[in-house]
């Protein structure tokens, strides 16, 4: 049986939702709350509405975290299989990979019926050795709980520049992106493999180049492992995203997109200020998705 083509809309922001988007110094009172949320299920029925347009191979996705998307988590998982669903186990806004629930993840991450479970990490090889270790632990832990859950787990991998990285790279940011990044995204995920961390896929940053998406699939699959990846958004331009997914989507071993700030992030806005109802809104959020959902697919049937 062929795999599907797994095209996530990613909504499991919280901080910088929180004060980004709605402009929040502090917790949400309840009726802020409330708004998230209904936002939040707002991104979800646009993807169900987006769902029914796509092809047979591309299986429509969710990532959706248990604080704002409670609803959009207990519906997805009585879809029938309908949407992929994916929930984070990581707090939101934090430097380290750190438990959203402290000692009672399991217990959140076991909760509802999810077909994914979802970590974000910040790694680099110039960071400071004892934190990443540190790091490395946490995940491997939660690497292994997932795989005794059946909870396949998708890796999150964001490699910011170090100070070092930056200066090598003319303190541009793009140059570090094009020329630095791809390889100490292979060193990253090979010490995380090193101490432990298995992830099932790998959410990876966009790449500029043909042979450093494969070069990092490699690393993902290097000694046997089945391991896929998948192109996370970053928020970017449609134009560099539109080129993230041409590089890596001919690839046999990426499978897919997670792509949420840079569909849903304008028309919730406009939204929020009065210049978009809600019918509008989510009909835009659905329209931004499939765009990049048949991008993605029409080149990956791209034949090189």
């Amino acid at each position: 049986m062929t795999e599907k083509t797994l095209l996530i809309l990613a909504a499991d922001h919280r901080n910088s939702l929180e004060t980004g988007l709605y402009g929040l110094t502090g917790p949400a009172d309840p009726a802020q709350a409330a708004h998230i949320c209904a936002d939040k299920l707002l991104i979800f029925q646009a993807l169900l509405d987006a769902a029914e347009k796509l092809p047979p191979d591309a299986k429509p996705g969710i990532l959706i975290d248990e604080q704002y998307g409670a609803d959009v988590i207990e519906i997805a998982g009585r879809s029938g299989g309908l949407v992929d669903l994916s929930v984070p186990i990581e707090a939101s806004g934090s430097e380290w990979f750190t438990f959203a629930y402290g000692d009672q993840w399991r217990r959140h991450a076991e909760f509802f019926p999810a077909d994914h479970a979802k970590v974000l990490v910040r790694d680099n090889p110039g960071f400071d050795p004892s934190r990443r270790a540190r790091q490395a632990k946490d995940l491997a832990e939660v690497s292994s709980w997932a795989k005794d859950a059946d909870r396949p787990l998708i890796l999150e991998l964001l490699v910011p520049a170090s100070e070092s990285d930056l200066r090598a790279a003319g303190n541009e940011a793009a140059r570090y992106d094009a020329e630095l990044r791809p390889g100490l995204t292979v060193a990253v995920i090979e010490y995380l493999q090193d101490h432990g961390v298995e992830p099932a896929i790998w959410k990876i940053e966009g790449l500029e180049h043909h042979e450093d998406a494969v070069a990092v699939l490699s690393a993902a699959q290097r000694d046997a492992r089945t391991a896929k990846c998948i192109v996370l958004g970053r928020n970017a331009p449609k134009s560099h995203l539109d080129h993230w997914l041409k590089i890596a989507a001919p690839i046999p071993g990426y499978v897919g997109f997670a792509i949420g700030r840079s569909i849903w992030w304008n028309p919730l806005d406009a939204h929020l200020h009065h210049n978009s109802p809600p019918t509008e809104t989510r009909h835009r959020i659905t329209e931004r998705y499939l765009d990049f959902a048949r991008y993605y697919l029409t080149a990956r049937d791209t034949k090189s």
